[in-house]
Parts: structure tokens; C-alpha cells; sequence
């Protein structure tokens, strides 16, 4: 890579911001809407059209989700709208993987107590690495290529759990389960299912050792699950507290948050996390879509006390073996995407700092643009 130079971000990009409360989302709206959290809503106006990066303002976390967009989109009043100054000087999409390794940091240098503030006057002072404008196209379409590879991957995996799900909906709310010709109805049950109480369904297992965010590892040997919307919390290199496989799963329930989770690998617990198997031999693949969705946060408290009360429809037990043998392989594919993308993010990760400090040059890289790439990487 040929000389780099270090500048001043505010010499390079500009900070906007949307307009909008975070409350302006619409469902099924035709736009993207940017808020500071992770997901992306929907809206039906827009007041952006263009290619930048967004970054969150504010977060109770300290935790800043960074994404790229090109396109109309909205963005709530808290959230940074980034574009380069002159496009031949900065790739604002080179500039969104400079970011990625510094949102640690933001955590850090964030201000506010009980909300986290992510303010101009850290923004306007990062210094930015600027290699040639040719070379900041070529790391962009590198890392790029990891970010569709599992972007790819996880509409795959989204649609498996969809097919999951669909088929235990199909089965058991909408009662076409087969043989359900020759199965009469009683007052909209079919016969032979019995009502029970979730408590009657599941076996509450030990917690284990707690492990805490500060003792645990980017990479190791253990999952270490959390209830946050996360798929896990880290990882340690000791010995699992909890055995999980295909043959044998288990589910976890977030206490706090509601969060129900399907494990076949073995793990470990940070707090909140209630690990739960099934009693009286019920395919536990099949009590997991049972009970997945019967209680959500409405505030803070615990609810395993509110799972465990519910009442659930059980057919025979038959038709649970069934299932289970249905959507096994759908979840073990599923599973098997997850491992692959988190293997890809470990990969881009190594290389990002790599190629942004020019350890691995690519200069005299033949490299082959994605569609759109191949004009603008022409300097």
C-alpha cells in the first residue's frame, strides 16, 4: 500500500442527524428508518438519499449499532447521518469499517449516566488512517464481500426458522397436522389433546457458574449465553457448565427479558439465564415452539413465574415425536449458518486492522470490483 496519511474526521466527513422520535416508525413502511437501536423499523417518508454511515447518538448501553446504507431512507433526531466530504479523497464505505474496531472505545469515551451520549466533539476529532482513494475501495470491497457472504447466510438461516415455525403453526394452531382428517373436533379441540399447565412440562435445571462480560473472551472454547438479544455474551476456555447437542437440546429463558433460546451446543450462563428441559419424555425441539412465544417483557420483572402458569394445548405424543423429527434437521442447518457467519466475522475482523494499517498490502492486488465499484475505484 502506498503512503498513509492521518487526518482529522472533520476534515473528511459531515455530521447530520435525522429529525424524527424514535416513535415514527410505521409498520411495513417503504423506507428504512435509523434509530439507535440495532434493528432497522420501517417508515413511509423519507428525508435522505444518499450513501453514508449511521451511527447511533445515544445509547443506555453504551452500545452504538454502526451500519451503511445507500439509499431514500429516515433517521430518528439522535441518530448521525456520515458523508464524505469529496468521495475521491474518502470511501464513506472504507470509512464504516474504520469505524468498526473503535466502537469499544466510543463505549468509553461516551458521556451521561443513566444514557449514553456519543458527542460531535468525539466524532469531529477521530483520526482517520487515509490510504490512496484506490486502496480504500479495495479494503472496502473485501470486507464488504465477508458482510454479503453472511448477510446471505442469515436470510438462509431467517428462513429455516420461518419454515420451523410455520410447519409447528400449520400442525398446531391451524390443526392441519396429518391425520387430522380422520380426527374429530370437540369444541375446537381435537380429541385426544389435553390442556396443562407449563409447570406440569418443564424441569427447571441449576444455573451453574454466573460468568460475568468482564471475565469472558472475544473467542474460546464455551459459548457464555446472556439474555440480551445477542446470540451470545462471549466465550471462556473452561469446562461447560451445561451439555447440550442435537439428540439431546436444552431451551433458556431469559428471566428478565423474555428471551427463549434453543441450545445444542455446550454452553455456559451469565445471570438471569433459566436453563429448562421437558418432563415425561416430551421432545424438547417440540415444548420449545409450545412455549417459545407464551409471555413477553411488558416491564421489568421476572416472568418464569408468569411462563410456568400458563396453559398450553398437548397433543399426543405421537404428533410431538413427529415434529420434532420434522424441524431437527431445519434447526441443526440453521445452527450450522450461525457457526459459519460467526467464523466469516472472526475472519473479516482479523483482516479489517490489517488492511487499514497496510501489514497486508494490496496495491498490486488483482482485484475484480463488485457491480457499481468498478468506475468510482478507477483513480
Amino acid at each position: 500500500m502506498k503512503e498513509s496519511f492521518y487526518r482529522n474526521s472533520k476534515e473528511l466527513v459531515t455530521f447530520n442527524t435525522g429529525k424524527l422520535d424514535s416513535n415514527a416508525a410505521e409498520d411495513d413502511g417503504k423506507y428504512p428508518f435509523f434509530t439507535c437501536a440495532q434493528d432497522t423499523y420501517r417508515i413511509n417518508k423519507y428525508a435522505f438519499n444518499t450513501e453514508c454511515v449511521l451511527l447511533a447518538g445515544n445509547n443506555a448501553g453504551g452500545i452504538f449499532p454502526l451500519k451503511f446504507y445507500k439509499g431514500k431512507f429516515n433517521a430518528y433526531q439522535r441518530t448521525y447521518i456520515i458523508e464524505s466530504r469529496d468521495p475521491q479523497r474518502l470511501d464513506i464505505k472504507y470509512f464504516y469499517f474504520f469505524l468498526r474496531p473503535l466502537l469499544k472505545a466510543f463505549e468509553q469515551q461516551a458521556t451521561g449516566a443513566t444514557t449514553k451520549f456519543l458527542t460531535l466533539k468525539i466524532l469531529n476529532n477521530i483520526q482517520v488512517v487515509l490510504p490512496s482513494i484506490g486502496s480504500q475501495k479495495k479494503i472496502a470491497a473485501i470486507l464488504s464481500a465477508y458482510d454479503d457472504l453472511i448477510e446471505n447466510n442469515q436470510r438462509r438461516i431467517a428462513l429455516l426458522e420461518k419454515m420451523a415455525e410455520e410447519i409447528y403453526r400449520e400442525w398446531f394452531v391451524r390443526l392441519r397436522f396429518p391425520g387430522h382428517e380422520k380426527v374429530r373436533i370437540i369444541k375446537g379441540v381435537p380429541e385426544g389433546w389435553e390442556v396443562r399447565w407449563v409447570a406440569d412440562l418443564v424441569d427447571r435445571k441449576r444455573f451453574g457458574r454466573i460468568y460475568r462480560e468482564s471475565e469472558l473472551l472475544p473467542e474460546g472454547a464455551v459459548i457464555v449465553i446472556d439474555q440480551s438479544t445477542k446470540e451470545w455474551l462471549g466465550f471462556h476456555e473452561g469446562k461447560a457448565e451445561h451439555q447440550a447437542s442435537p439428540d439431546r437440546p436444552l431451551i433458556l429463558f431469559g428471566d428478565h427479558s423474555c428471551k427463549m433460546q434453543l441450545m445444542i451446543e455446550p454452553f455456559s450462563l451469565a445471570e438471569n439465564v433459566i436453563p429448562f428441559t421437558s418432563k415425561n419424555e416430551m421432545p424438547i425441539i417440540f415444548l420449545y415452539y409450545l412455549v417459545h412465544s407464551l409471555v413477553e417483557t411488558i416491564e421489568y420483572k421476572r416472568h418464569w413465574t408468569d411462563l410456568i402458569t400458563k396453559q398450553v394445548f398437548v397433543p399426543a405424543s405421537s404428533l410431538q415425536v413427529q415434529f420434532d423429527e420434522r424441524v431437527r434437521n431445519l434447526i441443526i442447518m440453521a445452527k450450522h449458518l450461525k457457526l459459519v457467519n460467526a467464523n466469516l466475522g472472526k475472519t473479516r475482523d482479523r483482516l479489517l486492522p490489517r488492511l487499514i494499517s497496510g501489514k497486508l498490502s494490496i496495491e498490486h492486488l488483482d482485484f475484480r470490483f463488485p457491480p457499481g465499484m468498478e468506475k468510482s475505484a478507477c483513480v
